[in-house]
This record gives structure tokens, sequence and C-alpha cells, in this order.
């Protein structure tokens, strides 16, 4: 299993924040069809104040561009996205597609408790 980790803001704004939270609450079923059908076998998001972390696993071999959302794709997850982005704002130092941006990982218990940290 690998993880993932994005983060992203949302519009500095109560009432943006908490129709944010809403939507949330229940996900459109072909949003969660679209979740499965690309890869991912669990994802959270968490909230403080307005930014967002997005924690994703997945199998080894996923690559994020399978989440993007193409002309191709179900017309309720095109429909989902463009309500999500009204809500969304780009992170001062965002860098390539999308308003998600991967999070770099610093420190890992597990991997540090088995030996593999190269020490």
């Amino acid at each position: 299993m690998l993880r993932h980790c994005l983060t992203l803001d949302l519009r500095d704004d109560p009432a943006s924040i908490a129709a944010y939270d809403r939507y949330h609450r229940a996900v459109w079923p072909e949003v969660l069809d679209h979740l499965r059908l690309s890869g991912i076998h669990d994802m959270t998001i968490w909230r403080r104040g307005n930014r967002l972390t997005m924690l994703i696993e997945t199998a080894p071999s996923f690559d994020l561009a399978q989440l993007v959302v193409t002309a191709s794709s179900h017309p309720r997850v095109k429909e989902w996205e463009q309500l999500m982005a009204t809500f969304q704002q780009p992170l001062a130092d965002a860098q390539g597609a999308g308003l998600w941006q991967p999070m770099d990982e610093v420190f890992n218990l597990r991997a540090q408790s088995a030996g593999e940290n190269g020490q």
C-alpha cells in the first residue's frame, strides 16, 4: 500500500468552508465510484481553518494523474470538481496542474523503526 498526502486551501470564508464540509458529509455516489476506479483504496480529508490535507492509500502502481477529471469523465464527477473549485484556492507556492498539491514526507515512524532510514 502506498500513501500520498496532498494539501490546498479553501477560500477564507466561513460560509464557503461550512458548505465544503456539508458536501463532504455525503459525497455523490458517482464521485465515490470515480475515486475507487482510479485505484484509491482509502481517502481522508482533514481541515484546520481553511487548510485541507488529503491522505490517500493506493496500490504502489498508482499515479496521481489517474485522479485528473477529463472530458470523458462522468458528468456528475465533472460537476463535483467544478463545484468544489468554487470553494478552493491555490496555494501561494502551487506548481503543476490542479489545486491539490503533493506534500513531501519528512518522517515515517514505521520506516525508521524498521531501520530503513539509512543510518
